[in-house]
């Protein structure tokens, strides 16, 4: 049975992109009141289903940092009548496959199994999220794989940078706050903690659904109904928007270490704003990551400082960033970031060229369709769109809206949307010429 998963699996991965140039979504709503988004494929017995619930770690209470990602991480150690050993046995008996995961906006569930398994596939799941045991032996195993993750962690300078920026930038919002928690929260976290964390996140006021495969909008809707109906109608409450705090310097944390991480940022765009695609566009030539990208060819091509420095618009449920990333020896930090902050300026000041503008345009439209190598990818899009408010047709619409993006459309942007004066470094490492802030 897992063995034909995994060839069913490889089949709709290999053969599915031809079928999908045009994706044809249903929107079901189950007869409980449950909305998800489908895309039928009955080609195969085998159905892809995402469910993400809005809030994640980000609803961590204060005094039990870590809990929603502990929480989601035992959600398959244990349900019901089940045991660790006896879900994971159940789950591989049907060919079925779960995963939990938590991010700073989300809890995500993730569930591939077979058309002639899927009532007992959903039983199972359904006691994963209705009834998770929390046993004390699970809690104990995998709250030592968090505390693996952590320690190891707090030796690596991007995730050292990556906290910092968090604690910087958001201040006392729940984002400032590692969603794994730290040492000290995880090792005091109790079974109630767990218990509270579940609570707060798995509800249906902010559960979002979607599938592919071979199943019809009757069949979803009833899916749903079973799989989510006795769940809490409401969770905790959702975090305000988060205030940015970014004043244009550079912040060093030292670490010692022959080269430095250095992430850089401002604010950036929200998806539902109109200047989106102009922004997301003005990006792929600022700093995208390829080498056709301003900022890899002046630090990385003309002066070889990095092995590759990228930039990306970062769109949170209450916070959006412009956001990059490199490394370099920590003799050339200081050239490095006047590098980014002349390419920051120049853009603002004098936009890009027709000729970048038209081969951006042409990857990113001619890229799109490779995201669609598989149900499961498919199913994740839909679920993404949904979370982004994005109208159904977007999928069918993105490639169009990217080609209307005109020259005047991209510089009008660069020069609003880019604020040197903003731009906000830190760096983790021992560069020369710059002295420690923290």
């Amino acid at each position: 049975m897992i063995r034909l998963l995994s060839l069913i699996c490889a089949f709709v991965i290999t053969f599915s992109l031809p079928a999908r140039a045009t994706v044809e979504i249903t929107e079901v709503t189950s007869p409980g009141g449950l909305t998800a988004w489908l895309v039928q494929s009955p080609e195969l017995p085998f159905v892809s289903l995402e469910i993400a619930f809005r809030g994640g770690t980000s609803l961590d209470e204060p005094q039990a940092r870590g809990a929603v990602n502990l929480m989601a991480a035992l959600l398959e150690e244990g349900a019901g009548d089940l045991d660790a050993r006896g879900f994971a046995e159940a789950r591989d008996d049907l060919a079925a496959s779960f995963y939990f995961d938590s991010s700073d906006d989300a809890v995500s569930v993730s569930a591939q199994f077979l058309t002639d398994t899927q009532e007992e596939a959903i039983t199972l799941l359904r006691s994963a999220l209705m009834a998770p045991r929390f046993d004390a032996q699970a809690i104990e195993r995998v709250r030592a794989q968090v505390l693996a993750g952590l320690r190891s962690d707090a030796e690596d300078p991007d995730t050292i940078a990556s906290d910092t920026l968090a604690q910087m930038v958001y201040g006392s919002h729940p984002y400032a706050h590692p969603g794994s928690g730290t040492i000290d929260s995880v090792t005091g976290l109790s079974r109630e903690d767990l218990i509270q964390a579940h609570g707060n996140t798995l509800a249906r006021d902010r559960v979002y659904i979607s599938a592919v495969g071979d199943i019809t909008p009757e069949a979803l809707g009833a899916l749903m109904d079973r799989l989510l109906a006795d769940l809490p109608e409401t969770g905790a409450p959702l975090p305000e928007p988060a205030a940015l705090a970014l004043d244009g310097d550079v912040h060093v944390t030292p670490y010692d270490t022959p080269q430095s991480s250095i992430l850089f940022l401002q604010e950036g765009i929200h998806r539902d704003h109109p200047d989106f695609f102009p922004a997301f566009v003005l990006n792929q030539i600022l700093g995208a990551g390829g080498f056709g990208s301003r900022l890899m060819s002046e630090v990385r091509e003309k002066r070889g400082l990095t092995y590759g420095i990228y930039a990306y618009l970062a769109s949170k449920d209450y916070a959006n960033l412009l956001i990059g990333r490199m490394a370099t020896a920590n003799a050339t930090v200081g050239e490095s970031i006047e590098i980014i902050r002349a390419e920051w300026e120049r853009m603002a000041s004098d936009g890009v060229s027709a000729e970048e503008l038209e081969q951006a345009k042409t990857y990113l439209t001619g890229a799109y369709p490779l995201r669609f190598d598989g149900n499961s990818r498919i199913a994740g899009i839909l679920l993404g769109m949904q979370m982004d408010g994005m109208p159904m047709d977007y999928i069918n619409t993105r490639n169009a809206k990217i080609e209307a993006v005109t020259l005047a459309d991209v510089n009008r942007v660069a020069a609003s949307l880019l604020r040197p004066e903003e731009l906000t470094f830190v760096v983790v490492g021992l560069p020369e010429g710059l002295p420690a802030t923290q």
